[in-house]
This record gives C-alpha cells, structure tokens and sequence, in this order.
C-alpha cells in the first residue's frame, strides 16, 4: 500500500476556521495563573505554550522579581485565557515557579 497524495486526503474534522476565531478556552478544567513577584521574564512559559496563548505584553504595569529585571526586560508574558487549554507546559517548565494550576472556576 502506497502513500496518498495529500490532496485526496478526505477532510477531516478537525476546524473549520482560524483557530484565532474558535476559542478553546472553555475546555480547561485547570488555568494557568502567573505570580509577576517572582516571574523573572525568561519568557521559556512563551516559548513551550503549544497553543501559543501566552503573548508578551508592555511590562511596565505588572510587577517585577526586582526592579533590576523590570529595567532590563520591557516585556511580560500574558496568558490568553480565550486560547489556553491548560495543559500545564508553562507552569511545569517555568524555572522558578512564578506559574500556578488553579482549578478553573465556571
């Protein structure tokens, strides 16, 4: 048996559209949640979110580990709750813990 092509691949259910219009977000049973006071803006949650649903953001609202970070690093890392699944990958990669799981509240 031999490969078929893709284009006679039958359509898959999969989506319709732009997965920017369907919000996935209502899928979660646990949130991510980031605790800015310890966040060091390494930015690995940003880089390891599959869904890419933490975006980096003007820091200069959100607090800093110290102000020597909040100097360096203009940018925060926010999560898009319409997005997220909450897999967790951000919380269990973060290096410092700044991430926490907390039950998702309907």
């Amino acid at each position: 048996m031999g490969l078929i092509p893709y284009d006679k691949l039958p359509n898959t259910p999969i989506a319709a559209v732009n997965s920017v219009v369907v919000k996935t977000g209502t899928w979660r049973t646990f949130k991510p949640v980031i605790h800015y006071e310890q966040c060091t803006r390494c930015m690995i949650c940003w880089k390891y979110c599959p869904d890419a649903s933490i975006n980096l953001v003007d820091g200069t609202d959100y607090p800093a580990k110290n102000d020597v970070i909040k100097k360096a690093i203009d940018k925060v890392p926010v999560i898009d709750y319409d997005h997220c699944k909450g897999c967790g990958i951000c919380a269990e990669e973060c290096p410092v813990n700044a991430i926490e799981m907390v039950p998702e509240e309907k």
